[in-house]
């Protein structure tokens, strides 16, 4: 099991982050500073060993699930338990 968190760079402009943290403020919740938003993926697959694992993730995650130019990604692979 890979879990992939997918975040917009600091850099870039957040609007999604920022119409949360705006809702947060009209609900009350003065002290939120900043909100970022970004995806979480869990991805079951098959691989000889957790490095293979990982390598395919990060293909994936180069290839299609994460945008290098304006994202970055983070991921943890695991065995899946049961």
């Amino acid at each position: 099991m890979a879990k992939v968190h997918v975040t917009l760079k600091p850099v870039v402009l957040d609007p999604q982050g920022l119409a949360v943290q705006g809702g947060l403020r009209t609900l009350g919740f003065d002290t939120v500073q900043s909100v970022r938003a970004g995806k979480y993926l869990e991805i079951k697959l098959e691989a000889p060993d957790k490095a293979e694992a990982e390598r395919l993730v990060k293909e994936m995650c180069t290839k299609l699930l994460a945008n290098p130019v304006i994202e970055d990604y983070r991921l943890e692979v695991a065995p899946i338990e049961g």
